[in-house]
C-alpha cells in the first residue's frame, strides 16, 4: 500500500483507513483473498520501529500433532511482540510468522529467527526454526529449486533452496555466519520421530538472482 504524499488522501481517508484497521485488530481473523481464513498482523522492525499490516493465512493442522495444535492455540492467546517476518513456501503451502527468537513459547506461536545470525533484508545467513511436527511438518516434500519467500517490513526477498542435508543435532557448522546473503531454515529429524529427534533437516536456500557455489 502506498503512502499518502502531500496530503493526497485527505482527512476523510486516513480516518477510513483508522477505522478499517481498528476493525482488523479488534477481529483477528478475516477472510484472505484466494477465500481462506486470514490472521492480520502487523510485522514490525524490532531494530526501527517500523510497522506495517499484513495478512497470514491460518494453518492446516491436517498434518500437526494433538499436541502441537493444543499448544499453538493456547500460544494465539499470549501476549507476544509482533512478528518480524512473514515466510512462505507456496509450494508446500507453509505460510507463518517469524519471531525473534527460538525459544520454545515462540515455536508454539509460529516460527522463530535464530539469534546471533543475520537480521531480516541483511546480509549474511539469516536463521529460521520451526516444529517438526507443526509448521515445518510439509518441509519433508521440499526440493531443490523451490521457492522461499521473505516479507519484512523492508519489502520481499525470494531464495530458491540450493541444498537440503541431514546434520547430528550438535552439528552447528550450519549456524555460522557468512558473507553472503542466505537463508537456512532448521527443524528436527525425522520427522515422525518419536520423542527428542537425534538429528536436524537443514534447508539452505540462495537469493534468486545469485547462482549455487561450485562444486
Amino acid at each position: 500500500m502506498g503512502r499518502a504524499k502531500n496530503g493526497v488522501f485527505g482527512w476523510r481517508n486516513h480516518s477510513m483507513f483508522g477505522l478499517v484497521v481498528a476493525g482488523l485488530l479488534l477481529s483477528s481473523t478475516a477472510v484472505a483473498r484466494d477465500g481462506t481464513d486470514a490472521e492480520y498482523l502487523w510485522i514490525q522492525d524490532p531494530w526501527t520501529g517500523e510497522s506495517v499490516l499484513t495478512a497470514v493465512r491460518a494453518p492446516d493442522y491436517s498434518l500437526w500433532d494433538p499436541t502441537q495444535i493444543s499448544d499453538y492455540q493456547a500460544a494465539r492467546n499470549a501476549d507476544y511482540p509482533p512478528p518480524l517476518a512473514i515466510l512462505t513456501i507456496d509450494a508446500l503451502d507453509i505460510q507463518v510468522p517469524v519471531w525473534n527468537g527460538a525459544e520454545e513459547h515462540v515455536l508454539d506461536r509460529g516460527a522463530g529467527r535464530i539469534k546471533g545470525m543475520a537480521k531480516p533484508g541483511e546480509e549474511g545467513n539469516f536463521g529460521i526454526s520451526a516444529h517438526r511436527d507443526s509448521f515445518f511438518r510439509a518441509l519433508k516434500d521440499i526440493e531443490q529449486g523451490t521457492e522461499i519467500v521473505v516479507q519484512t517490513t523492508h519489502g520481499v526477498d525470494r531464495y530458491a533452496v540450493s541444498e537440503i542435508e541431514i546434520v547430528p543435532k550438535h552439528d552447528s557448522s550450519v549456524l555460522e555466519l557468512t558473507d553472503d546473503k542466505r537463508l537456512t531454515l532448521v527443524t528436527c529429524y525425522p520427522f515422525y520421530h518419536v520423542g527428542h529427534a537425534p538429528e536436524r533437516y537443514i534447508i539452505t536456500a540462495l537469493p534468486l538472482l545469485a547462482k549455487a557455489p561450485d562444486g
